[in-house]
């Protein structure tokens, strides 16, 4: 990457960062080519078939984020999102860590978790003895059901065993939970999964002489934990009035406020999947999925708390790190059919299933560092008035000629709101009546 062709990026035009993608050889001359001429529309036929009672379209802004220098090597990341100033506060935290030596990431393995539910066993220590006693043969079954898998050199792997004691809170009786763990290669894995489970089913059945509820993969990864670390020097947290060793411990003592405080910690998270949730989406692998067992691993301790966690090390620079539950795919269903996935792989240079993860979580723990450092100095709003005030402009009727002329004088008002959007829209409106030549018979 010639990373020297995306210095000051988001002051270039739409046309200029096009070009500046290519030039720095993020992007193809071909695509180069076709983003100048065109944008890239899904288009019905193939949206048809991704859902059903198809209608149209709903689009939302893909920006990239800069500055990521993740394992040594550098990324421009695509991020789909809505909301205003999260891309900017991306990249603007990627610079900080990269001058500091970037991401560090670690993804000791990566399995997919397959269930199956029993809730009349009649003892299920006893059950459970014989399922562990069995796992050669249920491994077997699991990978004869999904033979292609096993061939490119994935596969079901182990077998665990749980025993969830009966709980009178929720009047549920004793349930026995036996786990199946997939290589899923480069696959999210749901179908391959699902097939495995299905495929075993009957079998453990047998061994343990109850019927399973149900059979079907968790999308909560606890095999599959992805960790990103950074560690940032003092004097690059250092902002106006603030010292970079009082914005270092401010932002220590925001992490431990949000991992006490589960009011606080539901938004520190949210500013966490901010970034990581713009990347899945653009990826066109499953937001909801990655949400669902973020959140559950939040909770692992029987509170919901922060997923980050930043301290000082004995050199006095903060350090930072962030892990995540993600069994991210790179092939099948959207991410094969959607042309815009198919060039955020392009942009960030077709990574692997592992890489894509090692991505996102280092994305996100960017997009935490970038929120706590705004919180602790200027405040949030700061960060946030430029766009906001661009998006008011747009609402309220401003034609893109007029949006700038608004936005200036918006930003010298006590309060962003729709009716001084509306009023000032009048005067920068008036105002250009009033310049405009007069021409007389």
């Amino acid at each position: 990457m010639k990373k020297e062709f995306l210095q000051q990026f988001y002051k270039k035009s739409h046309a200029e960062k096009l070009h500046a993608l290519y030039e720095a050889e993020v992007i193809s001359q071909k695509t180069y080519e076709y983003l100048e001429s065109r944008s890239i529309h899904l288009e019905p036929s193939v949206a048809d078939h991704m859902i059903e009672n198809y209608l149209t379209n709903f689009e939302i802004p893909l920006g990239v984020a800069l500055n990521y220098v993740i394992n040594g090597q550098e990324y421009v990341l695509p991020m789909v999102t809505e909301e205003p100033s999260v891309i900017a506060a991306a990249s603007h935290a990627g610079k900080i860590i990269s001058q500091s030596g970037g991401f560090h990431t670690t993804f000791p393995k990566r399995l997919v978790v397959g269930q199956l539910a029993f809730f009349d066993v009649k003892d299920s220590a006893a059950a459970s003895q014989v399922l562990m006693q069995h796992t050669e043969e249920i491994i077997q079954l699991a990978n004869a059901s999904h033979p292609s898998i096993v061939s490119r050199g994935g596969g079901a792997r182990e077998v665990k065993v749980r025993i969830l004691p009966a709980d009178k809170t929720f009047a549920t009786p004793e349930l026995l939970v036996m786990h199946l763990h997939v290589d899923t290669l480069e696959a999210m894995g749901a179908n391959i999964v699902n097939t495995m489970m299905e495929g075993i089913k009957i079998y453990v059945q047998q061994l343990i002489g109850a019927e399973a509820l149900m059979g079907i993969l968790s999308n909560y990864a606890t095999e599959a934990l992805v960790t990103a670390t950074c560690t940032i020097s003092p004097e690059y947290l250092a902002r106006g009035q603030y010292s970079g060793e009082w914005v270092r411990d401010a932002i220590v003592k925001a992490g431990q406020f949000a991992a006490v405080d589960p009011y606080r910690a539901v938004t520190h998270n949210k500013g966490i999947m901010n970034g990581v949730t713009a990347l899945v989406l653009a990826s066109g692998n499953d937001t909801r999925a990655v949400e669902a067992g973020a959140h559950a691993y939040a909770s692992r301790s029987g509170q919901y708390r922060a997923l980050s966690v930043w301290t000082t090390n004995d050199a006095g620079q903060l350090v930072g790190q962030l892990t995540l539950p993600l069994t991210l795919g790179t092939l099948g269903g959207t991410i094969n059919s959607h042309p815009t996935v198919q060039l955020c792989y392009e942009i960030l240079g077709h990574p692997t299933a592992k890489q894509l993860a090692e991505l996102a979580v280092s994305l996100g723990l960017g997009q935490n560092l970038s929120a706590l450092l705004a919180l602790v100095t200027e405040g949030i709003q700061k960060g946030h008035m430029s766009l906001q005030a661009n998006s008011l402009a747009l609402s309220v009727g401003a034609s893109p000629e007029e949006v700038p002329a608004v936005v200036s004088l918006l930003k010298k008002e006590a309060h962003l709101d729709t009716e001084a959007a509306k009023r000032i829209l009048n005067i920068v409106r008036q105002t250009s009546q009033a310049q405009r030549p007069h021409h007389t018979l």
